[in-house]
């Protein structure tokens, strides 16, 4: 019996200058900052999480910011692009919005959608899909309102040392229905509302290297705790190296390197990002994991400071 996930839970991305970091996805694309904490493994960098105005999986776009670390180049081995999806009618604001900020914008079709590219502070390469599914993103931040802002991923574009073989783990193994493919692409959906288009490029672009302005890793959903150990079980009888769960605070997480080199995790739903402070004030304050607590004077020190401010 297969398995497969709702889809994309979220994806975390290398980047540079933390402020310049907040500037863009909370002052230009409007996402709401909704948890402040630290690399759990790397307690002396941030773990910084923005996403719709709950948090909700599928929104939800992470970072780690090294100001001054080196610039990483984009290739096999990596999500790509990363997808938002809007409401219908709302790509002309974004053109707008993209201009009024002097980012450099472009258009490209595919599979009979209209993608709006471009990059973000540090060379994440993005793209605003309009989208009917999806509920609407609630949250108002400077001149973004509910009518136009993002409802969270539409999806990613990954790029892979072996395509063949990822697309073939994305439909045996992640349970994507495999849509069709158009030019150099490979489309494949998952049954949730968000998150839920993958393409893969089939042709490959050169192997690409971590650092400031690529993504990590792209996480997958699991219902709940039960759900994750059934994936990890699924995956482990498929021949992937699976790793044991790990604590992340906000869900629990457990990773696997598919055979095009692309960082899977596979994380929980619950228990979300309201558990160790409220739904209103999330991201207002840097939140420690318990085993760090006792370091808070020594790790708030060593963190560059930044606002979540409005650009407009």
């Amino acid at each position: 019996m297969g398995k497969k996930t709702m889809g994309i839970h979220h994806i975390t991305a290398i980047v540079g200058h933390p402020q310049e970091n907040v500037d863009f996805y909370a002052g230009v694309l409007g996402l709401r900052l909704v948890k402040q904490t630290v690399n759990f493994d790397d307690p002396g960098t941030y773990h910084l999480y923005f996403g719709n105005e709950g948090g909700k999986p599928g929104t939800i776009i992470t970072f780690f910011p090294w100001a001054n670390a080196y610039k990483g180049r984009i290739g096999d081995g990596q999500v790509g692009v990363t997808t938002y999806a809007v409401p219908v009618g709302a790509l002309s604001f974004w053109e707008k919005r993209l201009e009024k900020f002097d980012i450099t914008t472009t258009k490209e079709d595919r599979f009979g959608e209209t993608y709006l590219q471009f990059e973000d502070s540090h060379g994440l390469q993005l793209e605003i899909v309009e989208r009917a599914d999806g509920e609407v993103n609630s949250w108002t931040f400077g001149d973004v309102t509910p009518e136009v802002a993002i409802k969270g991923f539409g999806g990613a574009i990954l790029l892979s040392s072996q395509p063949e073989h990822t697309a073939e783990t994305l439909d045996k193994v992640m349970g994507l229905e495999f849509v069709g493919e158009e030019g150099e692409y490979k489309r494949f959906r998952s049954e949730g509302d968000i998150g839920n288009v993958v393409d893969v490029k089939t042709t490959k672009t050169g192997r690409g290297q971590m650092g400031v302005g690529t993504v990590h890793h792209i996480a997958w959903r699991a219902k709940d705790d039960e759900d994750q150990l059934d994936w990890q079980k699924f995956a482990t009888e498929h021949g992937f190296a699976v790793t044991p769960v790990q604590d992340r605070n906000y869900f629990n997480a457990i990773y696997f390197r598919e055979h095009g080199e692309i960082l899977f995790e596979i994380a929980t739903d619950p228990p979300g990002f309201a558990h160790d402070e409220s739904l209103e004030t999330m991201g207002a304050q840097l939140m420690l994991p318990t085993q760090y607590e006792q370091f808070r004077d020594r790790i708030e020190s060593g963190l560059i400071p930044f606002t979540v401010r409005k650009l407009d």
